[in-house]
């Protein structure tokens, strides 16, 4: 339990470190940040597949491909209906915005682009508390450690849009404090579910999966690839994938 407390704060706490960062870097080329994200999408990926998923095939029973295929749409649609409710990433970055938006304007969109970061932070941190179901603490770390690493950049993006708009320095602070806690969370979320029943084990591995699986495709690997870095993303991405895969044998 007390490695289940950790982690939950790690996760969180990375989103408090990459506001930090933001505050200490207001300025970040998107370049820096799309190298980052990339990174740390493939490691995600990594983890999704071989920390969750495929522990869910494993863990299924006779109907283990069923119950995994379920989960996983089952995961990805709830980051859909999310995604329904509040807005997303890139319809904040420019293309719903008016040509001349008012201050007001400017302050509602840049406060949905943090509530949906905060939103979407939830399944992220349930898929690193179903993560310890398995009992497999090397899988379960990765997993916890691919959500930290995305969010250190998720964090430090928020910090200058919130600046820029005229929000404090100690309400910035708190909002991007806020957006960590919901991980926490959700973290813990997941663990009590899974070690209440372990009969619900293979399918909250394969939803905790298909949740990650969404946002990296949806979200991610599009906000990466549209400001000239594909490339770089791309290696980057396949970098992280690698590096999990590598911790994953060298430690399993």
């Amino acid at each position: 339990m007390k490695v289940v407390l950790l982690t939950a704060f790690g996760v969180g706490g990375a989103s408090v470190i990459g506001a930090i960062f933001g505050f200490i870097f207001k300025k970040i080329s998107h370049k820096f940040s799309d190298i980052v994200l990339s990174f740390a999408a493939g490691v995600m990926l990594s983890a999704s597949v071989i920390g969750l998923i495929l522990p869910s095939l494993e863990y299924g029973g006779k109907f283990s491909l069923l119950v995994t295929i379920l989960g996983v749409f089952c995961g990805a649609l709830c980051v859909n209906l999310i995604d329904k409710i509040v807005p997303h990433l890139h319809r904040l970055t420019g293309v719903d915005q008016e040509k001349h938006p008012d201050k007001t304007n400017q302050l509602n969109k840049i406060l949905l682009f943090v509530i949906a970061i905060a939103i979407h932070n939830l399944p992220e941190g349930i898929a690193a508390g179903v993560g310890f179901g398995t009992g497999n603490m090397a899988d379960a770390i990765t997993i916890a450690g691919g959500i930290a690493l995305q969010n250190i950049p998720e964090g430090m993006v928020i910090i200058a849009p919130m600046l820029s708009a005229g929000i404090s320095h100690r309400r910035t602070f708190l909002i991007a404090v806020a957006t960590g806690v919901v991980e926490v969370i959700g973290t813990l979320l997941g663990y009590f579910a899974v070690t209440i029943s372990t009969a619900i084990l293979p399918f909250a591995l394969a939803f905790a999966g298909g949740t990650m699986l969404y946002v990296i495709s949806d979200e991610m690997i599009p906000e990466t690839h549209s400001h000239g870095s594909e490339r770089g993303a791309t290696y980057s991405l396949l970098a992280g994938f690698c590096l999990m895969l590598a911790f994953d044998v060298l430690l399993g």
